[in-house]
Parts: structure tokens; C-alpha cells; sequence
């Protein structure tokens, strides 16, 4: 049997763990937070060799509805394995994310039955192809504060074939 001197430090130890935790988070979160959100069109590097001028990159555009219309559904279903936990595609039954069908074109934070975030609920405007692209690229970085836990999809190939999915 535990005694209560025991027990109020083991819960103390356990409230003063989660302050420090929750202290360092508001502290990166303070330090490293960005403004911008993107934009729908990516920017792939491609690295050439280091000439003698010292130029390392080369910055190309694609344009992602270019990318989207090369996409392949089937390469999106396994992609989409990432997102399962979270957001159901096949039926408009919420998860712990919103469910996602229909999801191009409709209304942000549109759903009644589910509690968006904070920041999600103030968005306007539809989802369009190249808006999911961007949040799901780094949904902390377009949307701080959102609920979304997801790191991202950082290739835009995988974040097209997502989409077409």
C-alpha cells in the first residue's frame, strides 16, 4: 500500500514533467514560428555540381495542376496509408480528422458535426486542389495552430498522387 507522501510526489514529479514540457514547447513554438503558408505552385531543387563560380542550386517551378494531371490514384491509395489513422476517404463518417469525402471544392472547415481548431473555423474560401496540396505539405507551417499533428507530405508528386486519390 502507497502512503499519500508517497503518492503527491510521484503526481507532483508528474505535473512538474508535463509544465516543462508544455514550457518548451510554447518556447519553440515562439521562436520558430512562420507566417507564410505556401503557395500552390512547387518548388522542386535540383542540385547540378558545384562549378567554380560556387552556385550549387537551380530552383525549378511546377506548376501543380500539371503534376496532379500526371497523377496516378493507385499510387495516392498507398500514399493515403498515412492519413488513414486519422481521416476516412470512402464514407462521410468523421475520425479523429474530418472525413475528406467530397472534400475538393467544398467549403473550409465546412462540416457541422465535427470541432475544427481554432485557426481552421477563421479560414475562408473552398478547398481546391492546389489548397489541400499546401496544407498537407506542412499543415503546421500553412495553418499554425492547427490541430493537424501530420508532419507533411514534402514530395509534390506524392501530395498530386494524394489529391488524385
Amino acid at each position: 500500500m502507497v502512503d499519500t507522501m508517497t503518492a503527491t510526489k510521484v503526481v507532483g514529479a508528474g505535473c512538474g514533467a508535463l509544465l516543462v514540457l508544455l514550457l518548451s514547447n510554447w518556447a519553440s513554438e515562439t521562436l520558430y514560428h512562420v507566417e507564410s503558408h505556401g503557395s500552390p505552385v512547387a518548388e522542386i531543387a535540383m542540385v547540378n555540381s558545384i562549378g567554380s563560380d560556387g552556385a550549387a542550386e537551380e530552383i525549378e517551378e511546377v506548376d501543380f495542376a500539371v503534376l496532379l494531371a500526371e497523377a496516378d490514384s493507385n499510387k495516392g491509395e498507398k500514399v493515403f496509408a498515412k492519413c488513414k489513422a486519422c481521416h476516412i476517404v470512402d464514407e462521410p463518417k468523421n475520425g479523429a480528422g474530418p472525413h475528406l469525402v467530397g472534400i475538393v471544392g467544398r467549403t473550409i472547415a465546412a462540416l457541422e458535426d465535427f470541432r475544427y481548431s481554432g485557426p481552421m473555423s477563421e479560414l475562408e474560401g473552398e478547398w481546391t486542389a492546389e489548397s489541400i496540396s499546401a496544407f498537407i505539405e506542412n499543415p503546421r507551417k500553412f495553418l499554425p495552430g492547427t490541430k493537424m499533428t501530420f508532419v507533411g507530405l514534402k514530395k509534390p508528386k506524392d501530395r498530386a498522387d494524394v489529391v488524385s486519390y
